[in-house]
């Protein structure tokens, strides 16, 4: 696997590629890679001829109290890891290579709509700056294809619609989540999680079930089912920031009326310091 810097060395190391027709995945990553991360590179093999990843901690998406400075940085070990799993070539910029103008002066790509709430409430400018480096990402490589994880399930509705919006030429392929064994989603910020915080941190998956065996069961009150995850979350020690059902399609709210039969219950919540996203989609039977 070769390592490139530089948007000039990575046209370079694309240029035979593209000159053989061949078809090519992208992986964007802020890298301190799990075996999510790696599935998304088993993936994209699937659907190309080259795979190519990405590692930049974007500083764009972080706010001013989040933790980019402390953000885990293990290029040489994630190296290691793409090289095993057939990944072909790493774009490693740094934040003067994305940004050669500074980042006051980038222009900014914003997607209504499916930015809104959520996560878009929480963290005000995270799906603008994520939108921004994945536009700028798409057009430096200029994939065929990119692969990204559905854990961040509101993350992949705005780079869907951004693709969409701006006619950009890239299939998008969202990934289902990897878990660990007791179900919590695989995250590069669990590795904040103490031994005690581990312990618990399955309950929010657990929650997430929970609802999915209401809706299945027929319950429609979203509002009540939401109202009791969130104390079930409470009451084993976390502190919810959301948890709210979804049409999966649209991520406008779940409601009675609209009577959608896609629907994503999406919940982020607080274990110490560690804020631990999920969601969990659900199919439901139309109603005769």
């Amino acid at each position: 696997m070769k390592t490139v810097q530089t948007l000039a060395a990575l046209r370079a190391a694309l240029a035979d590629a593209r000159r053989a027709g061949q078809r090519i995945a992208f992986v964007p990553t802020m890298g301190n890679l799990h075996s999510g991360h790696i599935q998304l590179i088993h993936t994209a093999k699937q659907h190309a001829d080259l795979v190519v990843a990405s590692i930049f901690v974007n500083p764009l998406q972080f706010g001013p109290s989040e933790d980019l400075d402390s953000y885990p940085r293990t290029l040489a070990a994630d190296q290691d890891k793409l090289q095993e799993a057939g990944c072909a070539l790493l774009f490693a910029p740094g934040v003067a290579d994305m940004y050669p103008h500074g980042q006051s002066a980038q222009t900014l790509v914003s997607v209504p709509g499916v930015s809104e709430g959520l996560c878009g409430d929480s963290r005000p400018g995270h799906f603008t700056g994520v939108a921004t480096v994945v536009c700028k990402l798409f057009n430096m490589v200029q994939p065929d294809v990119a692969v990204f994880g559905q854990k961040d399930f509101q993350q992949l509705a705005v780079i869907r619609r951004m693709v969409r919006d701006l006619e950009i030429p890239v299939q998008i392929i969202g990934e289902p989540t990897v878990r660990a064994t007791d179900g919590l989603a695989l995250s590069s910020r669990n590795g904040y999680l103490n031994e005690a915080e581990r312990a618990l941190a399955p309950v929010l998956y657990r929650t997430l079930q929970q609802i999915a065996q209401g809706l299945q069961s027929g319950q429609r009150d979203y509002a009540a089912l939401c109202s009791g995850g969130i104390k079930a979350l409470q009451a084993a020690g976390l502190r919810p920031d959301y948890l709210e059902i979804r049409d999966a399609l649209s991520l406008v709210p779940a409601s009675e009326a609209a009577d959608s039969t896609s629907l994503v219950i999406l919940a982020a919540a607080f274990l110490g310091k560690t804020r631990l996203i999920d969601n969990l989609t659900i199919e439901l039977s139309p109603r005769a």
